[in-house]
């Protein structure tokens, strides 16, 4: 301690300190902001990963039931399709019986 400093050095040193002291809380608020909007994102991207996940299994779900549903519906056109074609036959058969009767009495059996 051979040279004091004077009280005008001394009050110049305060300020710069005070004023770095200001700048390193100001850095730390924004740095806070900063980690906060980063937490949030974060949640949001989890809930986000859940939601998907649910809307997987629910279109999962909803093939399942659909495949089911096209398999009874091939049922059901098969059936119609089916119930045609005997239609048909007892109409021809009819018919036919019809023609066959015809020919039998203009004959006279």
């Amino acid at each position: 301690m051979d040279t004091p400093i004077t009280r005008a050095e001394h009050e110049e040193f305060c300020r710069r300190i005070e004023a770095e002291n200001k700048r390193l809380a100001d850095e730390d608020k924004r740095q806070n902001r900063r980690i906060e909007k980063l937490e949030e994102n974060v949640l949001q991207i989890g809930e986000l990963t859940t939601s998907v996940e649910k809307l997987a299994s629910s279109m999962e779900s909803m093939l399942k039931e659909q495949e089911k549903q096209g398999k009874r519906l091939e049922e059901l056109e098969g059936r119609d399709g089916e119930m045609w074609r005997k239609v048909v036959g007892y109409m021809i058969t009819a018919i036919i019986g019809i023609v066959l009767g015809f020919i039998f009495t203009i004959i006279g059996m």
